[in-house]
């Protein structure tokens, strides 16, 4: 009898499969670029364009974050991807006491339109994508980056990118929110209405397993929690009065890839399956409001500080499950995550990666290549049906924002996280160079690190803007911005007018939290 083998979310895999594990899933006409999906949102996939290569850079000052997006561009890289520093994310401005030692430490500090203008000198946005990964103040974001669209007199029917934008997951996995959920929900929406118009080729969600996965969910959890905040979003979006047929098409998905290679595209296949079938559920006719498009990055949560090098490997299975799984975008990360910010030689190898498999593996030239394998067509099946078991609870429970409240979510990504610790620790898991195959003495690794001066540098950068600016426009943008947010006026344009008078992002978001309050 051979030992039972099981996929990182609990399904059982056995010793063979044959024809006869296909005839129930009715394969047939399923095809790319057709509804559900499942094979593709492409017909022809890779063969006629590549999936974006994105690195996800940003740290220290705008000024240094800026020297390596020109890097990364010199070296191939499609689209650019800003992380921001914890502040940034929260709705501190640098000199605020809440912001001491995380200045432009897990990505570049942004405080006004000027760090803006700073971190993308000499790049044309009509000329680039930019992915911004940022939740609470995503809307503060995107108006600064529109601010400077208009500065470089670009047309912003061409501006392209996304801000993630996803709160839900945020009081799910990550912790990054301001406000309660419901005026978050409004301000999501706001951005969907106004980008509709405004801003047409701008995603504006990315809705986030990414972190759901990071913070220990299974394969099964990270697709089920993340469609579910999807179909929230979506229900938001609806009861506003919004054409699903039209922001339904700006919707994207950010999803992990770890090293379970044919679970992981199992599950993007299955995914994409599933949002088809609940996006014409909620009255989408257009058949590009009901794909499912996607940014993957590489599992931060399976790099190794033990034998860094080793990462490579894995991050090189994970790329390849992205694309086998028809990713559009993708990040991989360097090798040295685990022990710092990376270096710029650990972003290059990361990017050569994704180059190496595009160029010279094959992977791509022919669509979904793993279809009609009697174990991927039968996994992708088993996923959804878990998935869509647990999608069923949610519902009962009144849907995403009833379960995150209730701690639904929180507590079964905090089982699957325990579950998993302890099999490692059980050995029952085995991590190379972690709990099998250990070395006596690691090879030290030269890691990035970041300045503490950062936060001076900053606030003299603050206290000078301040100086210079007219105050009482200043004044002026804050209190239309605060009796919009008591009202039902779209607060985007707002935003945009506060930003471009050089109101801070630290001062945009302190008057949503006079009205709004903060979430506990």
């Amino acid at each position: 009898m051979s030992e039972k083998k099981m996929t990182d979310s609990g399904i059982d895999i056995k010793t063979c499969y044959t024809n006869e594990d296909l005839a129930n899933l009715m394969l047939s006409n399923d095809l790319p670029g057709r509804f559900p999906y499942t094979r593709g949102v492409q017909p022809d996939m890779y063969r006629g364009k590549l999936w974006t290569m994105r690195q996800y850079a940003g740290f220290s000052t705008a000024e240094e974050s800026n020297k390596r997006y020109h890097y990364l561009l010199s070296q191939g890289v499609m689209g650019l991807s800003v992380a921001f520093d914890l502040p940034t994310q929260i709705g501190y401005d640098s000199d605020h006491p809440l912001a001491e030692g995380e200045v432009g430490k897990v990505g570049v500090a942004i405080d006004s339109l000027a760090d803006m203008e700073k971190l993308f000198q000499g790049i044309q946005l009509e000329q680039v994508s930019t992915s911004m990964t940022i939740n609470a103040t995503g809307f503060v974001l995107l108006a600064m980056y529109v601010a400077l669209a208009k500065k470089q007199g670009a047309d912003l029917h061409k501006i392209a990118g996304t801000i993630q934008n996803d709160i839900l997951k945020e009081y799910a996995a990550r912790g990054t929110y301001i406000y309660p959920p419901k005026p978050s929900m409004r301000i999501i929406t706001d951005i969907f209405e106004w980008c509709s118009t405004s801003l047409p080729k701008w995603n504006t969600i990315s809705i986030s397993g990414y972190h759901i996965r990071e913070a220990g969910s299974t394969a099964v959890q990270e697709i089920a929690f993340t469609l579910s905040n999807g179909k929230a979003y979506v229900e938001a979006a609806l009861a506003k009065g919004l054409d699903i047929n039209v922001f339904g098409k700006r919707l994207s998905f950010f999803f992990n890839a770890h090293n379970n290679l044919f679970e992981e595209v199992a599950k993007f296949r299955a995914a994409r399956k599933m949002w088809a079938k609940i996006m014409k559920d909620l009255g989408a006719t257009d058949e590009k409001a009901m794909m499912l498009r996607f940014h993957t990055q590489t599992g931060g949560a399976t790099l190794t500080a033990q034998q860094p090098l080793n990462n490579i490997s894995r991050v090189t299975i994970q790329t390849l499950a992205a694309v086998l799984g028809g990713t559009q975008s993708l990040h991989t990360n360097g090798y040295d995550e685990a022990l710092s910010l990376p270096t710029e030689e650990a972003a290059r190898i990361a990017l050569r990666t994704q180059q190496i498999v595009a160029y010279e593996s094959g992977a791509p030239d022919t669509v979904d290549p793993l279809a009609g394998s009697y174990f991927v067509e039968s996994l992708t099946a088993e996923v959804e049906q878990k998935a869509w078991a647990l999608m069923d609870k949610i519902t009962a429970m009144g849907g995403s924002v009833s379960a995150i409240e209730q701690g639904f979510m929180q507590d079964e990504i905090a089982r699957s996280a325990f579950e998993y610790q302890r099999n490692i620790e059980s050995g029952q898991k085995i991590i190379v160079g972690v709990n099998k195959f250990t070395v006596d003495k690691e090879t030290p690794v030269p890691g990035f690190k970041i300045d503490d001066s950062i936060r001076q540098l900053q606030s003299a950068a603050l206290a000078t803007l301040r100086a210079n600016r007219n105050q009482s426009a200043v004044e002026q943008c804050l209190n239309a911005i605060k009796t919009a947010a008591t009202g039902s006026a779209n607060l985007m344009p707002l935003v945009v007018e506060a930003v471009e008078a050089y109101c801070t992002l630290g001062e945009i978001a302190d008057v949503l939290r006079q009205v709004y309050g903060e979430h506990r």
